[in-house]
């Protein structure tokens, strides 16, 4: 049997893995140092879909041929990233055993916002205006010369090579820049990533402002086979952290169509070939500019909502190009709504979480999860793994589907207390 290998450990993949693939049929790969923070070993003990996880530094350039030459027994039967930092590897991977993927091109055009736009932009598609910066001098040089053509705007730092908005800001004044710069360049991802430093490489682009949608679109040879597009919220302030999705995005289908095309664009301009790709778009005046875009599933829970909204198997459909088959006929429209909503935490220490359950059992909720609990230090908003949880709902319609989830939110109570009145009054 020809095994599935999975390029990043995401526990929460095995569930749905276990309804397409046989037991024994899954080989991971994850970086040493991550198996080890993560307790990987121990969350797969036991498990009958996993035959083996290999401890591999995928991360770093050349580790795919590497792998290759000491696994040219392996015969995938299809290589697929789970994370963001897997795509160039698996990408490579791929190509190495014939199998079916992004291209290694791609998934290094994907990988790197500053390339990206420099492809995107050749291809005629609308980016901000953006530079590669190394220290604040740079990020003010930019503000000015961006408030002489266009008046004072703001701008967005941000790294090159980064997920999940780590080390991403919103700044509006020059006199904000050596603080930001110093906040952003702290990009520690904890047990998520390896411990070795990871390179650092910093842009700074002007702030698009207008409503914000990602492009979901299964592909195969080039084409497109499944499109969906979302619409998204974002925490309010300086961090641009997503605060709910919406699957289908409310919108005029005239700008549905243009953000799918332009998504397109973007698959054609990186040469991308086979898999999934995850393309985030702001439009203002009227204009969609290109975010990022990602190789890979999108995370959030999106896949999810796609699925219940439609109904898709987009899973099922997205390993079947990956193993290089035809999947079904997909569906054009959605026949409903889901949403996610993530849940809003004031910093502090966690004194109680309150009204889980009720918002668990509230209309159309599908799934209810409270990542704090009492006692816990909550830092504040810097990224999307500062989240503290989620609800996730399906209705008749996207707006319904909005509303159930932000009324769901809205039954748990999570109450904080700023840290120094913790050490006070435990004195």
């Amino acid at each position: 049997m020809k095994p599935l290998v999975l390029v990043g450990f995401v526990g929460a993949a095995l569930p749905s893995l276990a309804q397409l693939q046989p037991p024994g049929s899954v080989i991971f790969i994850e970086e040493p140092d991550v198996v080890r923070k993560r307790q990987v070993r121990d969350k797969i003990a036991g498990s009958e879909l996993v035959r083996e996880l290999i401890e591999w530094e995928f991360h770093l350039a050349g580790k795919a041929d590497e792998f290759y030459n000491a696994h040219r027994d392996l015969d995938p039967a299809a290589i697929v990233p789970l994370v963001e930092y897997a795509t160039p590897f698996a990408a490579r991977l791929a190509e190495r055993y014939g199998r079916p993927g992004s291209s290694l091109g791609a998934a290094q055009i994907l990988r790197d916002k500053a390339l990206l736009r420099q492809v995107a932009r050749g291809a005629g598609i609308a980016n901000p205006e953006s530079e590669t910066v190394h220290g604040p001098a740079d990020v003010r040089a930019f503000m000015a010369r961006l408030a002489e053509s266009r008046g004072r705007s703001p701008v967005v730092l941000k790294p090159a090579n980064r997920q999940a908005a780590v080390g991403t800001q919103v700044l509006h004044h020059p006199d904000e820049v050596e603080r930001a710069w110093a906040e952003c360049v702290v990009q520690d991802e904890g047990i998520f990533v390896p411990d070795r430093p990871m390179e650092l490489r910093m842009l700074v682009e002007r702030c698009v402002e207008g409503p914000e949608f990602s492009v979901e679109m299964l592909v195969q040879d080039g084409g497109a086979l499944f499109v969906n597009v979302t619409g998204k919220q974002l925490y309010p302030g300086p961090r641009p952290v997503e605060l709910a999705h919406i699957v289908p995005a409310d919108i005029p289908s005239a700008l549905a169509a243009r953000l799918v095309s332009e998504t397109g664009r973007v698959v054609r301009a990186a040469g991308f070939r086979d898999g999934i790709v995850h393309c985030e778009w702001i439009v203002e005046d009227g204009v969609p500019y290109l975010v990022e875009c990602a190789g890979r599933f999108a995370g959030d829970g999106i896949i999810e909502l796609i699925q219940r909204a439609y109904p898709v198997e987009l899973n099922r459909a997205y390993f079947a190009v990956m193993r290089g088959e035809n999947p079904r006929p997909m569906p054009s429209k959605a026949a409903g709504g889901a949403a996610v909503r993530f849940l809003t935490v004031e910093p502090g220490v966690v004194l109680s979480v309150e009204g889980a359950e009720a918002a668990a059992a509230a209309p159309g909720v599908f799934a209810c999860d409270v990542s704090v609990s009492a006692g816990d230090t909550f830092a504040g908003l810097r990224s999307s793994w500062d989240r503290a949880g989620d609800v996730m709902v399906t209705a008749d319609s996207p707006a319904e589907a909005l509303r159930r989830a932000e009324a769901a939110a809205a039954l748990i109570r999570i109450e904080t207390v700023a840290s120094d009145r913790m050490a006070v009054a435990a004195k």
